[in-house]
């Protein structure tokens, strides 16, 4: 029952048709030790019906931009045939800010996955990360009048749905049942071929900015791509770093990535609430070029190779050098470890603290016991998973992409999983969480059109 669907069809040979083709690269990635972290082990993989063909994928990101080529196995893995990935440019916080830096990427990573995979991509499954996107549910009710209910009786009601959520300048992305009632049994997962007086359902809807959707398939345009489906971000990490055990007992996903951290909760099988924080690994940067007067590179660097989020016993004595700003020569320090785990600590805290409320605003605080899976690239830093414990009270563990062959070993990181959950979304023939895809056959002639249209207005 979802309303953007991939297709699987098969790709043509390489074409040259983007230009400015990119070298790859890679970034230095945080230490994925962590104290306070559980690395489980290698997990089997979940039965899954795989579309036929390839599917390319693209993961539009703050700190990087990543594109995958890859099909579905009969095992029930998934096998990358090409990737490319760069630093991205023209995002902020998930939004498209410049449309020619952000282009020049887009056409360096596709280019680079479809030479690995000796395939071109036209079109291309994307993260929705711009826009604001927000989630909501909706009780719907639709009369049946004491027939079987169809197929035609389902999608009227999701479009009924639909349109109870369509407001002003927001576009519907993804419309996902979280369960069904027919008269007074609650709790159908699929209603068709019940016979009852009323139908009703409850969904949960994902909606975004219109407008930062069209630019970001105007955006597409200019890399000669087609948008082929948008994904919520949160849903693909979620895929990508959680079994159905895990997504059944109650799991929040918790994606820091390098603008926004992204929040999605499961439970019963079902995606129950995503949310968007502005807040992400970027601002833990700032935050020590600002309080140690360094640049943002150095900060970065600094970050990744000496950042704690919490207190350690292990910087008791400990020192780092780093470069001040500021003169025409560059100036170094010996400082504290301690004092920089002072300026991260904040943010880190703040962030989760942020997470902790949007979980009670969304009625999802009796959800206290499951657990938490901590994604993206801020997740691989030192102390993260401690710190999220502590505000949380839950148990905590970093999730990393599983039942994926064929990704180097840098991409195989947590801050990978949004894109590899997309390649999941876009290979599978069965949409998770309870979509129904149903293919309605267009009326023919002027009299059954007439009908339908009729029937569907009553």
């Amino acid at each position: 029952m979802n309303d953007l669907i991939a297709s699987g069809s098969p790709s043509r040979a390489l074409l040259p048709a983007r230009t400015e083709r990119g070298r790859k690269t890679s970034r230095p990635g945080m230490s994925e030790s962590s104290g306070s972290l559980l690395n489980m082990p290698e997990e089997r993989p979940e039965p899954r019906t795989w579309r036929s063909g390839l599917v390319g994928v693209l993961d539009i990101g703050s700190t990087k931009i990543t594109c995958l080529v890859g099909k579905g196995e009969p095992n029930g893995t998934l096998r990358v045939l090409g990737h490319g990935w760069l630093r991205s440019s023209g995002v902020k916080s998930g939004a498209i800010v410049d449309l020619k830096a952000a282009e020049a990427i887009i056409r360096h990573v596709v280019g680079n996955a479809e030479r690995e995979a000796e395939r071109s991509l036209d079109k291309v499954v994307v993260n929705l990360s711009c826009g604001h996107p927000e989630s909501r549910l909706f009780n719907v009710h639709w009369p049946i009048g004491g027939r079987e209910i169809t197929d035609a009786d389902i999608r009227r009601i999701v479009t009924e749905g639909r349109m109870k959520a369509q407001t002003e300048g927001r576009a519907v992305i993804h419309t996902l049942p979280l369960d069904f009632a027919v008269d007074e049994t609650d709790g159908v997962t699929d209603p068709r071929g019940h016979l009852c007086d009323q139908l009703r359902a409850r969904l949960h809807v994902i909606d975004a900015s219109s407008t930062a959707l069209r630019t970001l398939d105007a955006l597409l345009g200019r890399a000669e791509l087609k948008l082929d489906a948008l994904v919520s971000a949160p849903l693909a990490s979620g895929l990508a770093v959680t079994n159905a055990d895990q997504r059944q007992v109650g799991t929040t996903v918790i994606e820091m990535g390098g603008g926004t951290t992204s929040l999605a909760v499961f439970a019963d099988g079902q995606l129950l609430h995503t949310a968007q924080i502005g807040i992400g690994g970027e601002h833990v940067t700032r935050d020590i070029a600002r309080g140690l007067g360094t640049s943002t590179d150095n900060a970065e660097r600094l970050k990744t190779m000496h950042g704690h989020a919490d207190l350690s016993a292990d910087d008791d004595g400990v020192t780092i050098r780093i470069e001040r700003q500021g003169s025409d020569m560059p100036s170094f320090e010996a400082i504290p470890r301690a004092m920089l785990g002072d300026i991260i600590r904040p943010r880190i805290e703040e962030t989760f603290e942020l997470v902790k409320d949007r979980l009670d605003q969304a009625g999802l605080g009796h959800l206290a016991e499951g657990r938490v899976i901590l994604s993206g690239g801020g997740s691989l830093l030192d102390g993260v998973g401690s710190v999220a414990a502590r505000i949380l009270n839950r148990h905590v563990r970093l999730g990393r992409p599983h039942n994926v062959v064929g990704l180097p070993e840098a991409c195989a990181a947590a801050s990978f999983s949004t894109t590899v959950g997309l390649l999941t979304w876009a290979a599978s023939a069965e949409r998770p969480f309870g979509d129904i895809e149903l293919a309605e056959e267009a009326p023919k002639g002027l009299l059954n059109k007439l009908v339908s249209f009729i029937r569907d207005r009553v």
